[in-house]
This record gives structure tokens, C-alpha cells and sequence, in this order.
């Protein structure tokens, strides 16, 4: 009986401590810190690494899931994805030199602001979110990396966060995106209209959930983001 209590304790002890690091770490850094490593410590064996186009794609789960459910579409392509689930772009800001800068891509696309308006890590208002996504591109100008702007995702509901509401400001968050890389010259990839319904939301025959893309979702965007890609590229 003692050994068991004793067991149980120990099991408590390790996963407060478990917890306790997660919080600290509320950027997530050490998500990718190992496969980070090994990018650059394989980049500088190789001769040919300076004529590929490296892509960096930030982001949410939206990203995290299109580079494992289309593996392919990023090996092919030289593309490295750097989403993770359930992150809004204070977050995302706080790893980007690590995520993107130190990997020295070509280019970065960004697909961000989706989880602000959920209040994943608290009230976000417009204005909040594009300070990040713009901070974001310039750290990206600053380092000689291209810019992909990408529009959100429609959604007209979270299921994760009921009483938001989030279709008009997604509407109003991808007018900012679009007007900022124009005034900046970036490039601004729309995702949102091939893949919204009549009613402001995620069509069905692209998402299951409302807010993430199915494969088929995947498929209509890809041809969008490689075009602006290139685009970004050859500026």
C-alpha cells in the first residue's frame, strides 16, 4: 500500500512539473528546437543548399496539419512547416527568429490570427493582431527574407469558444492583411474566397470542422500559395 501511495506521489510530482514547464515555455520554442538543429546542421554539409528555395510556413494547427496530412507538397517543394496547434501570433512573434530568421529561408508565408480571435490566449482586438503580423513581416524584410501574406481561413464558428463570433472579423482582419502587403509590397494569398460558403464560414466540401481544411481544402489553396510564392520569390 505504501509503495503504491508512494508511486501515485511520485506520478503527481512529475506531472505538476510537467505542466509548470509547458506554462513556461508559452511560445512553444521547444517544439521545433531539435528538427531546427538538424536543418542547419544538414544545410551546412551541403554544397548545394544555397540553390534551393527554402519556404518557412508559420503558423496555427491550419499549418501544422497541411504539413502532415500533405507531407509530399512540402518535401517537394523545399517547404518547412512551423505550425502549431492552438497558437495566436504573440506567440508565434516570440519564435520567429528561431522558427524562420535562423532557418535562412527564401521566403515565409504566414498564416496567422484565427486563434486571437478565439481568445486563445486572452482578448485580442484587430489592431493587436496585425502589430504581430506586421512585426512579423518586418523581422522577415530585416533578415532579406520574402513575405507571403496569407488571408485566414473562413470560420464562422469555434467550436472550442461557442460564444465568439468570428465570420465579420475575419472579414475585416483579411481587408488589414490584404491593404498592409499592398502598401508594403508583399504578396497576399487569398485563401478565403475559394474556400467560404454562403454563410461567412469553412465550406463543407473543404472542412470537416469549420475551421480546419480537409485534404481537399489543401489541394484548392496549394496552386494559390506556390504562386505567390514564386511571385514573392522573383521580386
Amino acid at each position: 500500500m505504501k509503495i503504491a501511495i508512494k508511486i501515485f506521489l511520485t506520478s503527481l510530482i512529475f506531472g505538476a512539473f510537467a505542466i509548470e514547464s509547458q506554462a513556461q515555455d508559452w511560445p512553444n520554442l521547444n517544439r521545433y528546437r531539435e528538427e531546427n538543429k538538424a536543418i542547419m546542421e544538414t544545410r551546412h554539409n551541403d554544397p548545394n543548399d544555397a540553390q534551393k528555395n527554402w519556404v518557412v510556413f508559420m503558423g496555427n494547427s491550419i499549418t501544422q496539419n497541411w504539413a502532415s496530412m500533405d507531407p509530399d507538397f512540402f518535401t517537394e517543394n523545399n517547404y518547412i512547416g512551423r505550425g502549431i496547434s492552438g497558437q495566436t501570433t504573440p506567440q508565434m512573434l516570440i519564435r520567429f527568429r528561431q522558427d524562420v530568421i535562423q532557418l535562412n529561408p527564401k521566403a515565409v508565408v504566414i498564416l496567422a490570427g484565427t486563434n486571437d480571435i478565439a481568445g486563445n490566449t486572452g482578448p485580442s482586438s484587430i489592431e493587436m493582431i496585425m502589430n504581430n503580423i506586421m512585426s512579423m513581416a518586418e523581422l522577415a524584410q530585416a533578415n532579406n527574407i520574402k513575405v507571403v501574406l496569407c488571408s485566414l481561413i473562413p470560420a464562422n464558428r469555434y467550436s472550442w469558444a461557442p460564444n465568439v463570433q468570428p465570420a465579420d472579423t475575419i472579414i475585416e482582419l483579411n481587408k488589414r492583411i490584404e491593404a498592409y502587403a499592398r502598401t508594403k509590397q508583399m504578396v497576399y494569398v487569398d485563401f478565403y474566397t475559394p474556400l467560404v460558403d454562403n454563410e461567412k464560414g469553412l465550406s463543407s466540401a473543404y472542412g470537416k470542422d469549420g475551421v480546419h481544411p480537409t485534404i481537399e481544402g489543401y489541394k484548392v489553396i496549394e496552386p494559390l500559395v506556390i504562386k505567390g510564392i514564386e511571385q514573392a520569390i522573383s521580386r
